[in-house]
């Protein structure tokens, strides 16, 4: 999540946008839109999400893995979710 009130707006905006690249790509089924102009689309999406993920992600990073030496533990436990969350996303 997002920890700051303007990354937070950052990100909503962008996944409204994705909502909206959404819809296109549904109504350019709908229609029954060339196939170029469909798979040119979802890459959008795709680039669309993967720079939301990537936003996301290191705003998770930097609130997360912050060096702290009085909670070493907590540290690992960050980094050790943040790796399973990396390969979830890298499949």
């Amino acid at each position: 999540m997002p920890y700051s009130l303007q990354e937070k707006q950052r990100a909503l905006v962008r996944v409204r946008r994705i909502g909206g690249q959404l819809d296109a790509l549904a109504q350019a089924l709908e229609q029954e839109a060339d196939c170029a102009a469909v798979l040119q689309q979802i890459a959008a999406i795709r680039g669309a999400v993967n720079g939301l993920m990537g936003e996301v992600l290191e705003s998770h990073l930097r609130a997360s893995l912050a060096p702290s030496p009085a909670a070493p533990r907590a540290a690992a436990a960050a980094l050790e979710q943040t790796v399973a969350l990396l390969r979830s996303y890298l499949r």
